[in-house]
């Protein structure tokens, strides 16, 4: 049975008229609060009982019973203070719950399941509370079952054990659930941010590379219009000689420009020059098969004796054409 004070506590407290009553209205909702504070506090008599302002994010104050304690979870791990505020539409409402960090060596984890940095506890107890089939004391019992799993706050070896085996109550196997779905999306949300990244480059890559192939198909298109314009301005010289070549010019010499044979345009006016020319020609075709030769001996197409046997030919020939290209020179020079 609770304490004789507590009881006086909580009588005085519900049925008190003074403008600091608490916020509690309806008679039946107080007498179903006295019963269920009388019930937690005799199951945890270590546990504080008070009454106190609270302020709702929308800034409504009101007055409202507050229950503070601590539990152990095992002897292993720190004490886990707590303080549960009962809500002036208590019990259709859930209690607020908000775990207190009292110990600045024991600070509150950052990515718990179930508390916010901030401290502010939201177990699938307190998300899906419902009465009557929910209470203050099977609240605080849920409370140290999920907190023995994954404790709440940072110590030497914090770890989740929400991922062992063992035969579990429906609650606890909800609550063991939602812890692993907690962890699983955190790691998976992790893992995206990491792909998102990696993808992000890629694309900051990609475009880089889109940036500089513009660049170039751009350069190319200027090059054709270049190209064209060289084009048309060769064709219309073209044109230009071909006429002026219609009018002034050797017959043989608009062959060429018409595409007939390149040899055909040129004519030796005497003996010695058509030697001079046949000479050249053939001093420049035995300079080309010697080059040839060098080629196929480097490939290993010919012996080197054949290389050899073929080269002095081909150099005495050689001679030859080069002597009378020199006379002839030599005998225009003293012509002129």
């Amino acid at each position: 049975m609770a304490p004789s004070s507590s009881i006086q506590f909580i009588d005085t407290a519900l049925w008190c008229t003074t403008p600091f009553r608490l916020s509690y209205a309806d008679p039946n909702q107080k007498w179903l609060i006295r019963k269920q504070l009388l019930s937690l506090l005799q199951n945890y008599p270590s546990f504080n009982l008070s009454n106190d302002t609270f302020t709702h994010n929308d800034g409504t104050a009101v007055n409202l019973f507050k229950v503070s304690g601590c539990f152990h979870v095992s002897q292993s791990t720190p004490p886990i203070h707590f303080t549960l505020w009962l809500h002036e539409n208590y019990p259709s409402m859930a209690p607020m719950a908000f775990i207190v960090s009292s110990n600045s060596m024991y600070p509150i984890r950052q990515n718990h399941p179930f508390v916010s940095p901030c401290g502010t506890i939201t177990t699938p107890y307190l998300q899906t509370w419902s009465y009557p089939g929910y209470n203050l004391n099977d609240l605080v019992h849920n409370l140290v079952q999920i907190f023995s799993h994954d404790h709440p706050l940072i110590y030497y070896s914090t770890e989740s054990s929400f991922t062992r085996t063992s035969l579990v109550s429906k609650r606890e196997a909800l609550d063991r659930f939602s812890g692993m779905l907690h962890y699983d999306m955190g790691a998976l949300q992790a893992r995206t941010e990491e792909e998102t990244e990696a993808l992000l480059t890629i694309q900051v890559e990609l475009k880089n590379r889109a940036r500089v192939i513009r660049n170039i198909v751009s350069g190319l298109d200027d090059e054709r219009k270049k190209l064209k314009e060289t084009v048309v301005e060769l064709a219309g010289k073209a044109d230009v000689l071909t006429n002026w070549l219609k009018v002034n010019g050797d017959p043989k010499a608009i062959g060429v420009i018409l595409g007939d044979r390149v040899e055909d345009a040129f004519e030796a006016i005497d003996a010695e020059s058509k030697a001079e020319l046949e000479g050249s020609a053939a001093d420049e075709a035995i300079e080309d098969v010697i080059y040839a030769l060098d080629k196929a001996l480097e490939r290993g197409v010919v012996s080197f004796d054949s290389y050899i046997r073929q080269v002095r030919i081909l150099a005495r020939e050689q001679f030859f054409h080069r002597d009378l290209l020199v006379k002839l020179e030599v005998k225009r020079g003293f012509t002129h």
